[in-house]
C-alpha cells in the first residue's frame, strides 16, 4: 500500500492558502504556490520518479499557472473535484494556484461552476473574451509577478461580481462550512435563515460553487475532517463537531469521498496510485 500524503503539506490545502491582495478578493479567496507538481497537469516523463500522492476532494475551482521543468508555460482551470484521486507523480513543476471566491467562475471564465465539474481545461479553451486574454496574458508572465499583475489589471478589465446572488451565495457557503467554533447549518436550515427556497439554493450552488449544497457540506465536512483529527480527540467527539450525526455516518461519508474508511487512511491503507489522466478540452458553446 502507499503512504498517506499529509493534509498539512498536500498541495492546495488550507494550511498553503495565503491572502490575496484587497483588489483581488472580489475573485480569489486565496493563492497557493505548491513545490510539488500538479500530478493531472504534467506532461508524460518516463525518467521521472513516480511518489504516490492525493487529492482531496474540493468545493473550490482553482486558476492554475503551471510551468514544466523544460518552462513550459500553461494556464488551466481546475474544477471542483467530488471524489478524492490518487496519483503517480511526475517532475516537479512551478505551479500558482488560485482559489476562486464563490460566484466567481461565469463571470471570469464565462462558464456556470457546474460545466467544470471534476474537469481540469486549459483557461484559452474557455467561451469568455476575458478567459482568453488572462491565459494570454498569464503564459508570459513570471511566477513571482502573476498576482501583482492581477492586481493592478483584473479590476480594470473585470467588473468584480457583487450582486446580491453572489453576496447570498457566500454567506450560504460560510454558513455551511465547519470550524473550531461554528457547527455547519444543514440545507434546509440554511435556506430558511436566508429566506430561500431548497430549490434556489440548489440553483445558486450549481452555478456559482459547481455542486449542491449537500454535496458542498459533504466535501467541507471530510476536508475539515482531515484538516482536524487528531489521534487525542476520539472519532465520535470529532464527528459530532465536524457536523455528523455519529461516528457510523462520518465514516461512510469519508469512505464514499475518499475511497477508503478514515482508519485506513490515516494509516496509509490507500486505494492504488493511478496514472495521471490528461487535459479535457472545454466544449464549445
Amino acid at each position: 500500500m502507499t503512504s498517506a500524503t499529509t493534509y498539512e503539506t498536500h498541495p492546495g490545502l488550507p494550511e498553503t492558502i495565503a491572502a490575496v491582495p484587497e483588489a483581488l478578493r472580489p475573485w480569489f479567496a486565496g493563492v497557493e504556490s505548491p513545490a510539488a507538481s500538479e500530478g493531472p497537469l504534467s506532461p508524460p516523463d518516463d525518467s521521472a520518479q513516480h511518489e504516490p500522492y492525493t487529492y482531496v476532494p474540493d468545493a473550490a475551482t482553482k486558476l492554475v499557472v503551471r510551468t514544466d521543468a523544460d518552462g513550459r508555460r500553461d494556464v488551466v482551470v481546475v474544477g471542483p473535484r467530488t471524489r478524492a484521486s490518487y496519483y503517480a507523480s511526475r517532475r516537479p513543476a512551478s505551479c500558482v494556484q488560485l482559489r476562486l471566491e464563490p460566484g466567481t467562475a461565469r463571470p471570469l471564465l464565462g462558464v456556470p461552476a457546474t460545466d467544470l465539474l471534476d474537469r481540469v481545461v486549459r483557461l484559452a479553451d474557455l467561451p469568455a473574451l476575458a478567459a482568453r486574454q488572462l491565459a494570454a496574458e498569464l503564459r508570459t508572465t513570471s511566477a513571482e509577478s502573476i498576482v501583482p499583475h492581477l492586481a493592478r489589471a483584473l479590476p480594470d478589465q473585470l467588473p468584480p461580481p457583487g450582486d446580491s446572488r453572489t453576496g447570498l451565495l457566500r454567506a450560504a457557503v460560510e454558513a455551511m462550512s465547519p470550524s473550531a467554533d461554528h457547527r455547519p447549518d444543514g440545507v434546509r436550515e440554511l435556506a430558511r435563515r436566508l429566506a430561500v427556497s431548497e430549490r434556489q439554493l440548489r440553483n445558486l450552488f450549481a452555478d456559482g460553487v459547481g455542486v449542491s449544497p449537500k454535496l458542498y457540506a459533504r466535501i467541507a465536512r471530510v476536508r475539515h475532517l482531515l484538516a482536524h483529527r487528531s489521534p487525542a480527540v476520539p472519532w465520535a467527539q470529532l464527528a459530532t463537531a465536524t457536523g455528523y450525526y455519529d461516528q457510523s455516518h462520518m465514516t461512510a461519508d469519508f469512505r464514499t469521498l475518499m475511497g477508503v474508511p478514515p482508519t485506513s487512511y490515516f494509516t496509509g491503507r490507500l486505494p492504488a496510485a493511478q496514472p495521471c489522466r490528461p487535459l479535457d478540452r472545454a466544449q464549445s458553446r
